[in-house]
């Protein structure tokens, strides 16, 4: 009860907040919230709202109501579906900044973190922060040892903040699944809960340590691809320290064209880097803002902040190859199976009309240049042309979405006639063909059905284990009732070894064609 009335009492402050900016229309569409709306209609509005757009609105309130409602809206920037084209992209542009605190005060907190002096870290140490963010600040510092490092503190009280926000916005999704059920098929809950994640693993630094030493293990000899390396001596809980990286940002096109980098060749290394990311490693950078990307004296992609990262199982990567290959070749019927295959709409729901739906989104596409396509609108508009196929949103997808937008709103900046995808192509190629083929498909089936053989011991040992259980609980087998197991166990001998040689077959007949095409 208690609980209930503190958060209603939030929410007061937070409507009185969206109200003074105009911002409380995505609730006009929610069943029950006229009366409420017409109540906040009594709270004065600031004048400058009125010459903005609503998404710009809402993305001011957001900013102001503070670090937690900042990262609600970018994950609402993905959710076109849900606010529409013109809102989602407004909300794309949502910074996450706030004031720096006193250099003195994340002095106490690294010395707080490690229980020694900072000159004993450092042989100097920048007070001033380089950049700031909602939970945390960076500066530059030189080690005892002479490496200049770049130092990331985490805000003190930011996890108090952000766990109050979080319980507040999992007791309205839980509220919203519960009397709003045309919203149950949004996954407002499972929503809620991969922001938590992510906000949980960003306020233990040593998770973004192990992300980053994780993708540069990735990327380990690529030269157009670097991630700065982690100082695990001066990393723990609320303090990371990573080699200092330098550059221009990746958005500034005048100072990368005055340095005589070519645009193409960026273009072309920051295709490469995402797909490698998103497909052949199901792990990627996920906060893909200009600020994040550097080109370095040498031509290569550094990479910085890596609070939030995403991982695409195998089965979502081939969904997510098979759907887009499905629409760029206008298979829209292919498009629409590899949904019912992924479980993504009911079985119930019609193949034929859903192919209808999707062949309303890929038309119009087809028929634009191919520089103007763009793969982050696709995805938004399935999203929002699928809610009568009672298409379930799919969590592990919205940062993907997310962090598409970003990376083609930065190919468009450098130059709005390319596509940045078209310079990935002979990369998507490749990949469709190692991992999409007819051999890799046969592959994946005897991995599957090896797996299966491999169960087929362990049931055996499970089955023994419960005849021992029985025996010890005064359950007695009869002589005929042990001579039939006995037997049936004899008949399945040959079923287990035949698989084994159909499988050792089929891999020779495989690597005899591979072979004879090479």
């Amino acid at each position: 009860m208690f609980r209930s009335l503190r958060h209603l009492a939030r929410l007061v402050r937070i409507a009185v907040t969206l109200a003074r900016h105009d911002a409380l229309f995505p609730l006009d569409r929610v069943t029950g919230t006229a009366p409420f709306l017409r109540v906040t209609r009594l709270v004065r509005r600031r004048r400058d709202v009125a010459a903005l757009r609503p998404g710009e609105r809402l993305a001011a309130a957001l900013a102001e109501l503070g670090p937690s409602f900042i990262k609600l809206g970018q994950i609402l920037a993905t959710r076109a579906d849900l606010l529409g084209d013109e809102i989602a992209a407004d909300l794309a542009l949502l910074q996450d900044r706030l004031p720096p605190f006193p250099g003195a005060l994340a002095r106490e907190l690294i010395e707080g973190e490690f229980g020694c002096s900072v000159d004993t870290l450092f042989a100097s140490f920048d007070d001033t922060a380089i950049a700031t963010a909602s939970i945390a600040q960076v500066h530059f510092a030189v080690t005892t040892e002479g490496e200049e490092v770049a130092v990331k503190v985490l805000r003190p009280g930011i996890e108090r903040a952000f766990a109050r926000d979080l319980d507040l916005f999992l007791w309205l999704a839980r509220l919203a699944e519960q009397t709003q059920p045309g919203l149950r098929r949004l996954k407002p809950v499972e929503v809620v809960e991969t922001l938590a994640e992510s906000v949980q693993l960003e306020m233990d630094l040593r998770f973004e340590a192990a992300a980053a030493s994780e993708l540069a293990e990735n990327f380990a000899g690529d030269p157009n691809f670097r991630v700065p390396r982690v100082n695990w001596q001066r990393t723990g809980r609320t303090v990371l320290t990573t080699e200092r990286v330098g550059g221009i940002r990746i958005d500034d096109r005048e100072a990368l064209v005055a340095a005589g980098f070519d645009i193409n060749e960026i273009l072309r290394k920051s295709g490469a880097a995402f797909f490698n990311q998103v497909f052949r490693d199901g792990f990627f950078h996920a906060d893909m803002h200009p600020g994040n990307i550097f080109v370095d004296a040498d031509g290569a992609l550094a990479v910085v902040d890596f609070g939030i990262m995403g991982r695409l199982d195998r089965e979502t990567r081939y969904y997510l190859a098979d759907m887009l290959i499905g629409f760029l070749s206008g298979d829209y019927r292919g498009v629409a199976k590899v949904h019912f295959d992924a479980g993504y709409v009911p079985r119930r729901r019609s193949l034929d009309a859903f192919t209808q739906a999707c062949r309303s989104i890929g038309e119009p596409i087809l028929e634009r240049p191919l520089h103007e396509i763009s793969i982050a609108r696709l995805l938004a508009q399935l999203f929002h042309v699928t809610e009568q196929f009672e298409m379930e949103t799919q969590p592990q997808l919205l940062l993907l979405q997310k962090t598409m937008v970003l990376v083609e709103g930065v190919g468009r900046r450098l130059d709005p006639a390319v596509n940045i995808w078209t310079m990935a192509r002979p990369l998507v190629e490749d990949w469709v063909r190692e991992n999409r083929g007819p051999e890799a498909q046969l592959r994946d089936r005897l991995e599957d059905f090896a797996e299966i053989v491999e169960e087929i011991p362990r049931l055996m040992r499970g089955l023994d284990k419960i005849i021992g259980d029985w025996s010890r609980e005064g359950v007695v087998m009869h002589a005929e009732s042990l001579a039939t197991q006995a037997a049936h166990r004899a008949r399945l001998l040959p079923l287990l070894v035949i698989p084994l040689w159909l499988a050792a077959f089929a891999l020779i007949g495989i690597a005899v064609m591979l072979a004879v095409e090479h």
